[in-house]
């Protein structure tokens, strides 16, 4: 800003602290993002084994708790160490006994033995690989500005559900960036409710109202946004010939 030559113009465009298991990061630079040499590729949520998989699934249905913990999707283990490095996207059917529903939508990686790796966010020290959400009276989409991995909400409408009946939902998730090792398993986790971390409490600090249990202290949880006359009952999966739900990840080749 003062013409001083600080040398930043000779800065890479991108430059990435690619995770590793263990809390390793590894530095990098890109010239774009998302990263020119990206594979999109497509895990198709499969209802009879909870399975994340390459080929589409068979006509179904799958239901939860409206307000609970919902269902986790687990991919085989992988062959080879794997990047995902970008931004996620997911598409979803769904219908709720209700007029409404809140999806929560987390991209997990488990080692071997089914272990989760977690890393220290910002907050909290027991973080997921990424987190998205959607409220589905919310889900229509500006056609202009979204993307096949960025869907786009315009929030300037309110499209109510009829009890029992699919709509179709494009679910935005955190851009991420991890190694996945070979033999570890990608999940996608989709809840009534927040991402609460299985291997124990990340403490409380004096100054936040809430424990910290894997997404921070500031939870979706309040009676008010969300009374159980509306976000309670069953939130419904759908699954089938033109219903086919998956995830969308990044995967970053080799150079």
């Amino acid at each position: 800003m003062k013409g001083e030559d600080t040398g930043w113009g000779k800065q890479p465009r991108v430059l990435l602290q690619v995770r590793h298991p263990g809390e390793r990061f590894v530095e990098r630079a890109e010239n774009e993002w998302p990263i020119a040499r990206t594979t999109w590729q497509k895990f198709y949520l499969h209802p009879d084994d909870l399975s994340l998989r390459d080929d589409h699934s068979r006509a179904a249905s799958l239901s939860f708790e409206a307000l609970g913990e919902g269902v986790t999707f687990l991919t085989s283990p992988m062959r080879v160490d794997t990047e995902i490095t970008g931004p996620l996207a997911a598409k979803l059917f769904v219908s709720s006994s209700t007029s409404d529903a809140d999806l929560f939508l987390i991209l997990r990686v488990f080692s071997a033995d089914l272990k989760e790796i977690v890393y220290q966010g910002a907050i909290d020290p027991h973080t997921p690989i990424a987190q998205g959400w959607l409220r589905a009276t919310h889900r229509k989409l500006d056609r202009k500005l979204t993307l096949p991995y960025r869907p786009y909400h315009t929030h300037d409408e309110i499209q109510p559900l009829t009890p029992g009946e699919p709509v179709e939902l494009d679910i935005e998730l955190w851009p991420t960036s991890i190694v996945v090792p070979a033999g570890y398993r990608i999940a996608l986790s989709v809840r009534g409710k927040d991402y609460e971390y299985g291997g124990g409490s990340g403490g409380r600090l004096s100054n936040f109202k809430n424990e910290l249990t894997g997404c921070g202290p500031f939870l979706h949880d309040d009676p008010v946004d969300r009374p159980e006359a509306i976000f309670g009952g069953k939130t419904t999966l759908h699954f089938g010939a033109d219903r086919q739900a998956y995830l969308l990840l990044p995967v970053i080749p080799a150079k």
